[in-house]
């Protein structure tokens, strides 16, 4: 998801984990600061580092705008997911799901075409085309998803 104030530079192994990565190019991950802080007192093995996370791995249920782990999740990777969506605050956190909410406002409320809902937050936009695709396979024969007032919140 795009950042909307300036992010930090995470050390993906802690340097309290391994000093000799602390120059590492290979080790900085660019984080919003929030991400950075939480993830401070977790060591490497118990979290997915950005790089490796595959598409499909997370989504995101509207219009609570959490984000759950999917079953394209390896089993391997998955209790490592779930500590990132819990301990990261990632999946619930009141801050994220606001932040979620108002790209998906945005969209509802015609400020922003899908398109650029899928530059700016690509998990929102997949949730948007999936809820589309449900609404155009249900018999009622309606072809478009309804859109959300800002009430619906």
């Amino acid at each position: 998801m795009w950042l909307s104030a300036p992010g930090t530079v995470d050390h993906f192994v802690s340097r309290d984990e391994d000093r000799s990565l602390a120059y590492e190019w290979t080790n900085f991950r660019y984080a919003a600061a929030w991400i950075n802080r939480s993830k401070s007192a977790l060591r490497s093995d118990q979290v997915l580092d950005p790089f490796e996370v595959g598409d499909g791995w997370f989504e995101v249920i509207l219009p609570s705008c959490q984000m759950v782990l999917a079953d394209r999740c390896p089993p391997e990777l998955r209790e490592r997911a779930q500590t990132m969506l819990k301990r990261l605050k990632l999946g619930d956190g009141e801050g994220v799901v606001s932040y979620r909410q108002e790209w998906y406002r945005m969209y509802c409320e015609g400020e922003l075409s899908l398109e650029g809902l899928a530059r700016k937050a690509p998990l929102i936009a997949r949730a948007v085309r999936k809820q589309q695709e449900r609404a155009a396979a249900e018999p009622s024969g309606n072809d478009t998803v309804p859109r959300t007032s800002r009430s619906d919140f």
